[in-house]
């Protein structure tokens, strides 16, 4: 959009610059007096008027204001003054013209350069706008490729298939013709009434309204482009726009005869058919002369009126014409449109009648199967990124960012799940990719603990082996270890959700290595033995304690899980709400338009009805006054 501004801008300081030409001639003409303009039209006879401009760039001539009174009097003064100074008069003149033609020369050089620039900026505009995702369908070449391909002459039947692919796939059709739209015109168009038996809209016949009523809401915009024009757009003495011009062409012939139901049925069709319909003329590019060169010549030589007609047209294309959809005004991507290709081409290979219902299911159940892979994909990598092991609320955090990305991408990409199935779907492979990280993390937080439980106790077994342990004393220092690998355990970060279990079943482990320690102390007493054995039934009672914290663990992991599984269904629910509202918008638009259209629609063919009742009217006026003539006569005689 941009660089269309640019150009613009431009193309209005190109036009500025020639009206600052017209300006500086008509100025360099009033300082001149009435003998010097003799003189100068005597010396240069042979000078030719300046050429009218072009109808596309006219001009807009300001008017040169009066000369102040400061810088001469009239006409009559200066004729005086001009007589009695013949020689001086001579060399001002001489200045003045050299001063004159260098500044023509200059601007002249100015011009050709903005009108460069200009050009320059038309070509950046349109290579922006070619890089943008769109596809070009040429219908005629791809005609010449079949008939070369199949060894067969061209056929009315095989261009009409063509036209319907080409309508199908298509969301801004351009149609190319010659000379002017009139009937011939119409004639060469009569793939649009034979539209209805080359493409069917829904499976059954009886399903709602007909296919003729239906076509508005899944054809593209149309453009009639008509190359080579050389009339003028004037109806009725009146200038006319371009799409009246089309209009115009269109109207409708009032009356039910064969051969005017004949003329109207292409007219007809061209406006029930299409949304839009456009219409850009175009003069011929060069003349006549130079046609078989054309591919030759350079830019510059090309008609200025066609290269400002070529840049309004790409700019309509490029600004207007919107993507590709299907049914329920979803736009259509790569793998989407090859899928159409396919399957029209498909049918019709088939000797079948494309139906855009059946095309629009096969292509839904394809592109929501790739949506749900697509979505289960991101969800899988954004989960990826996590460093196992994690707290469970953070697991389950991250989780939820997770799906509500997943949910976000399938709801973009999938149309017509009705019934949800595939949201289901998506919904259940989401739930076991979270059962398989939540194993995951569980796993891992065991293998590092396990690691730590295996590491921290190495110098434990090292004074179990030497006999430290077996010593009087050899109980306390036992304890001591233990109490120091406990500490070291739990000062490990980063340990995960299996930490305390893996611990409990480590001291559990470690129990009867106690016992066997405390029997061969020799150093205690019975007394103290006693205090041992109520501290090793307090470590008992801790242990239980511990176990019951941890199936209360357990019970609060089952209600985050529980929880994480209400926020599931609450974000499915708002995701689909609001799909839901955005395609009831576009039902909404869809069903809009072509209420409009049929309202127009109707608007026309009152206009003819009213047109045909007048007609009808004068007619039975004109047979009363020829009655009344007629029983009147014999009286009068």
């Amino acid at each position: 959009m941009g660089h269309a501004v640019q150009a613009v801008s431009v193309l209005q300081k190109f036009l500025q610059s020639q009206d600052a030409v017209a300006n500086t001639i008509l100025q360099a003409d009033h300082s001149l007096s009435e003998p010097d303009k003799e003189l100068s039209s005597e010396t240069a006879p042979g000078t030719p008027a300046p050429p009218a401009p072009h109808p596309s760039l006219a001009l807009t001539q300001h008017p040169v204001p009066p000369r102040a009174a400061g810088m001469g009097g009239g006409s009559g003064v200066q004729g005086g003054s001009v007589a009695g100074s013949t020689g001086g008069g001579q060399a001002e003149r001489q200045e003045a013209e050299h001063s004159h033609e260098e500044h023509m020369r200059q601007l002249k050089a100015q011009l050709e350069a903005e009108h460069q620039q200009l050009l320059d900026e038309h070509w950046q505009v349109l290579d922006h706008k070619l890089r943008l995702e769109s596809c070009l369908l040429e219908a005629a070449t791809l005609s010449a490729v079949l008939q070369h391909r199949l060894r067969t002459p061209g056929n009315t039947k095989n261009d009409c298939w063509i036209f319907a692919l080409a309508v199908l796939l298509s969301s801004l059709l351009v149609y190319n013709s010659k000379g002017t739209v009139d009937q011939y015109a119409m004639e060469q168009l009569h793939f649009v009434s034979e539209l209805m038996d080359h493409i069917k809209v829904k499976a059954q016949e009886g399903d709602g309204e007909g296919d003729d009523t239906e076509f508005i809401r899944f054809f593209p915009g149309f453009i009639w482009a008509v190359q080579e024009f050389t009339l003028q757009l004037i109806s009725n003495g009146q200038p006319v726009t371009e799409d009246q011009y089309l209009e115009n062409a269109l109207a409708l012939k009032p009356g039910n005869s064969k051969r005017v139901m004949e003329y109207n049925l292409p007219h007809q069709c061209l406006c029930s058919f299409f949304p839009t319909c456009k219409c850009f003329i175009f003069v011929q590019t060069v003349p006549a002369k130079d046609i078989s060169q054309l591919e030759l010549l350079p830019e510059s030589t090309l008609d200025p009126q066609f290269l400002v007609q070529t840049c309004h047209f790409c700019n309509y294309v490029f600004q207007e014409a919107k993507a590709k959809t299907v049914k329920g005004r979803h736009c259509v991507n790569g793998r989407m449109f090859s899928s159409l290709v396919q399957n029209y081409v498909k049918t019709i290979r088939s000797g079948k009648v494309p139906c855009i219902d059946n095309t629009v299911i096969a292509l839904a159940a394809t592109e929501n199967e790739a949506a749900i892979t697509a979505a289960l994909a991101h969800y899988e990598a954004e989960m990826r990124k996590l460093q196992l092991p994690v707290e469970l609320d953070k697991l389950l955090e991250a989780h939820g960012k997770c799906e509500e990305g997943a949910l976000k991408l399938f709801m973009e990409h999938s149309f017509r799940d009705s019934e949800q199935q595939y949201q289901k779907q998506l919904v259940v492979g989401i739930a076991e990719q979270r059962g398989n990280i939540l194993a995951q993390n569980e796993d891992v937080s065991k293998e590092i603990c396990l690691a730590l439980l295996e590491e921290l106790p190495a110098p434990m077994k090292k004074n179990l082996s030497d006999g430290v342990y077996s010593r009087p004393g050899g109980y306390g220092v036992y304890k001591a270890d233990l109490s120091q690998v406990v500490e070291g355990y739990w000062g490990k970060p980063n340990k995960g959700v299996k930490a305390e279990e893996v611990l409990d079943q480590f001291l559990a482990k470690m129990q009867p290595e106690a016992a066997a320690v405390l029997k061969v102390d020799t150093k205690l007493t019975e007394a103290e033995k006693h205090i041992v054995d109520e501290k090793q039934k307090a470590e008992v009672w801790s242990s239980r304690r511990r176990q019951r914290r941890r199936r209360g663990c357990r019970w609060m992991t089952k209600r985050m899980l529980m929880k994480d599984q209400e926020r599931s269904y609450e974000e499915n629910l708002k995701q689909l709400k609001a799909k839901m509202k955005d395609e009831a918008e576009r039902v909404r638009k869809e069903a809009a338009q072509v209420l409009e259209y049929r309202l127009k629609e109707q608007e026309a063919i009152l206009s003819i009805f009213t047109t045909i009742g007048e007609g009808l009217r004068a007619i039975n006026g004109i047979a009363s006054l020829t009655k009344f003539r007629q029983t009147a006569q014999p009286k009068h005689k």
